[in-house]
């Protein structure tokens, strides 16, 4: 077994170093700002896919799917179009946690210099693309419908749970964004913005379950789905499938990887 030296990089700061920030898929991982690993013929051919990886994706993707698929279900059988500005919410909100979900699992465990490369832009896109709009959107139709009709804002648990959530998804953010892009130069560069990346990481893993407990709050609890739902059918799309996939997600983790000191 070949001995490990202080330069061999952790699986965070490989990705790291592997990140275009140009943001163009073609460029090649010769191209790429800065500098990688050398790999040798057999870690090439090597994969970092345990047993338990894709069977754990595919509980998180079937998970929020159903999850996503019980919401939008729930909302255009109960006449949404009467409803003003409310469906917006429900239905960009749960799109959004789960395209949150697919851009961490695009991230989890890559082999190989180009598909490290290859998942940090998917994970970008569809973080940045999709997802953070349809949550912001979700948002702001919610806080218009409840203008609209003269309601509190933030006044339940989902709401203040809520809240929480967007502050610190756009801190999220701003903190990935800023230590990547441009070699990490908003915040200093080198590894200074490296150390960050990697606490983006660790912060991203703490906030996924905080949407979903955000979601069970609303979706579980709130007057409106409890008057137009069946016990159920919550209990599968609220509790159920957002505990299996994060409890999936989690399984997922290399957390010998992750390392901060």
């Amino acid at each position: 077994m070949p001995e490990h030296t202080s330069d061999d990089l952790t699986e965070s700061e490989e990705q790291y170093k592997l990140l275009d920030a140009s943001g163009h898929p073609e460029t090649s991982v010769e191209d790429l700002p800065f500098p990688t690993s050398t790999m040798s013929s057999d870690n090439a051919n090597k994969s970092e896919e345990r047993r338990v990886d894709r069977l754990a994706a595919y509980g998180a993707l079937v998970s929020i799917l159903i999850f996503v698929c019980i919401t939008w279900f729930i909302v255009f059988t109960n006449n949404p179009t009467s409803m003003g500005w409310f469906p917006v919410h429900p239905l960009l909100l749960s799109l959004g946690i789960g395209c949150f979900t697919y851009g961490i699992l695009t991230l989890q465990p890559t082999a190989h210099p180009k598909t490290k490369a290859a998942g940090l832009q998917r994970h970008q896109r569809t973080m940045l693309a999709v997802a953070f709009p349809c949550v912001a959107l979700g948002i702001l139709a919610i806080e218009i419908q409840k203008f609209n009709l003269g309601h509190g804002h933030f006044a339940t648990w989902h709401g203040t749970f809520g809240l929480v959530s967007v502050g610190w998804l756009v801190g999220q953010v701003i903190l990935g964004g800023g230590s990547v892009w441009y070699g990490g130069a908003a915040f200093g560069g080198g590894m200074k913005a490296k150390k960050l990346w990697k606490y983006h990481r660790l912060s991203g893993y703490v906030l996924f379950p905080l949407l979903l407990i955000t979601a069970h709050l609303g979706g579980a609890w709130s007057t409106w789905v409890t008057s137009h739902s069946q016990p159920v059918v919550r209990f599968v799309g609220y509790t159920v499938a957002p505990i299996v996939a994060i409890l999936a997600l989690y399984a997922r983790i290399r957390t010998s990887k992750l390392k901060f000191f």
